[in-house]
């Protein structure tokens, strides 16, 4: 390539650069488009946006299109396991749990494909350094959601719970407040923070986890049983709760 041709891709590239663009929506002061710089990064969008200083930062989603084919596939995945669960569950003789594998079959299907990443989207943390401020792209989305005072229970339930968030009320004694499914895993759950990090908890008396609280706004699944069946589906639990973590608040079934 010759010295002008270099020149022109060159200008090309900083055109198109300087023309990307991140959408923010939700409890913010400036929602919409805000054009991205080269090298741009959470805190220049959010200088732009300005949060709701009240809001509830902790749910914020930050959405990224590199990331939605992983997350289809992750998606494809569930819903292949769910399906094998099912058909395992009517070949032992188990039609409750058949029953049940259905029916998060149908809520999966209708839960979006997000591309949400697990960041800090506090504009304090991020303007002292103690969250990573990451780099965006061009498409990617920020939400900030309105703070949703309640804790869900999801899973091998007999419906949705949703119950009133709680104050240092550790993960499993929300179960109390529904209704637990005999097709129900016993010894572990799964808390789903609003952040959308996820992590198992032992509930069981040989394996009980203390110090683990839900927040405002945090989801509990209530893994189902497959441990019984020849041969398990050992990944389905944590898939699923990897899945639901991608979903925002008001997206979420």
């Amino acid at each position: 390539m010759t010295r002008r041709g270099l020149l022109s891709a060159c200008l090309m590239l900083i055109a198109g650069m300087s023309h990307a663009a991140v959408t923010v929506t939700g409890d913010v002061a400036n929602p919409g488009p805000v054009e991205l710089p080269p090298g741009g990064r959470l805190l220049d969008v959010i200088s732009v946006a300005v949060p709701n200083a009240q809001g509830y930062w902790l749910a914020g989603g930050l959405l990224r299109q590199s990331l939605v084919e992983e997350q289809t596939r992750l998606k494809v995945g569930v819903l292949f396991d769910l399906d094998v669960l099912q058909r395992m569950s009517m070949l032992f003789d188990r039609p409750s749990r058949a029953a049940l594998a259905q029916r998060m079959a149908e809520e999966v299907r209708q839960m979006p494909v997000t591309g949400r990443q697990i960041a800090d989207l506090d504009p304090v943390a991020l303007e002292v350094g103690f969250a990573r401020n990451i780099r965006l792209g061009d498409g990617d989305r920020l939400i900030y959601p309105k703070r949703v005072d309640e804790v869900q229970v999801i899973g091998a339930v007999a419906e949705p719970c949703h119950l009133p968030y709680q104050p240092l009320l550790e993960a499993r004694e929300y179960l109390q407040g529904c209704t637990i499914l005999s097709d129900a895993e016993a010894d572990y759950l799964w808390l789903i923070q609003p952040n959308g990090a996820s992590q198992r908890v032992g509930i069981a008396h040989w394996n009980r986890e203390s110090g683990h609280f839900p927040v405002a706004g945090s989801k509990i699944l209530v893994p189902v049983k497959n441990d019984d069946l020849d041969p398990p589906i050992p990944e389905l639990n944590q898939q699923l709760a990897e899945f639901i973590a991608t979903q925002l608040a008001e997206v979420v079934r």
